[in-house]
């Protein structure tokens, strides 16, 4: 039985669906120039299997670790506008609104995207109340495409960033919640393992090849991505609501551990697959 958050965010995702579907399809006379934020994000968008489905394919102008290293790269750089901004985020905070309109700015962008992995209602309003189209990330390549595909070609205003708003019922909610029901915490407060691979090479290592006919080595590197967020978000909002600390630090600490299971479980894809670990990692 879905829960009143999960039914509003199903009717807000086939809404949003019914608008890409009723719109004309538009051609731009010159390529969409956008600065990624998000290493991960900009891998996947040079992926050929993602340039494929474009009309037009994108140009990306820069491609950034951070807000704050994005604003050093504008005022090295300079140069003509750009269309978009795209943030990629792990999770979102409602104080991020300030240092993304300084991004922004300083790349004198039309448009502002951001895709999230995690959020709280009062970061994401924040957002699009500050003009910004955002978006649980899409896990389907061309969902995303379609999405990127419609900046540029009208002004964005905060009406219409509520109206392209999509969120989805993220399949690491789940299994967090399952693993929360099904484990008992331990007492042992001994600091987990550090993630072994980062989002850059788990994107690298999902757009990799395979026999398998169901895509788990490219399932598996997702669901890492979403488990490793979620873990940082939790972090982070254990050390922004006291009130929830206990609460937080818990969910940090399940997320934590199914990580460590499902890295091991890349590891085990990989090797039945014969594919190279994602770079920069170690066999444990």
């Amino acid at each position: 039985m879905l829960n009143a958050v999960q039914l509003q965010d199903l009717a807000q995702a086939r809404a949003s669906a019914e608008i890409a579907a009723s719109a004309q399809p538009m051609v731009r006379s010159a390529p969409l120039r956008i600065v990624v934020v998000g290493q991960a994000m900009a891998q996947r968008l040079r992926r050929p299997a993602v340039l494929a489905r474009w009309a037009r394919p994108p140009q990306i102008v820069g491609a950034y670790d951070s807000l704050d290293d994005a604003v050093q790269a504008a005022a090295r750089q300079g140069g003509a506008p750009i269309d978009l901004l795209l943030w990629h985020a792990s999770g979102l905070q409602a104080d991020a609104v300030t240092d993304l309109k300084i991004v922004k700015a300083a790349w004198r962008a039309r448009e502002l995207a951001v895709a999230y992995r995690f959020a709280g209602a009062a970061a994401r309003d924040a957002l699009v109340n500050a003009g910004a189209s955002v978006v649980r990330e899409p896990s389907d390549d061309g969902a995303l495409v379609a999405w990127l595909s419609s900046f540029g070609l009208a002004p964005v205003s905060a009406g219409t960033a509520h109206s392209r708003k999509q969120t989805r019922v993220g399949i690491a909610h789940e299994i967090v919640q399952l693993l929360f029901d099904a484990l008992t915490l331990s007492a042992d407060e001994s600091a987990l393992p550090m993630q072994r691979f980062d989002d850059a090479a788990l994107t690298e290592f999902a757009g990799l090849s395979s026999s398998v006919a169901c895509e788990c080595p490219s399932h598996v590197a997702e669901l890492l991505m979403q488990i490793a967020s979620f873990e940082r978000y939790s972090a982070s909002c254990a050390s922004r609501n006291l009130a929830d600390a206990q609460l937080h630090s818990d969910l940090q600490r399940v997320a934590g551990t199914a990580r460590l299971l499902f890295e091991a479980a890349l590891e085990r894809v990989a090797f039945a697959e014969g594919l190279a670990l994602p770079p920069g990692s170690a066999a444990v």
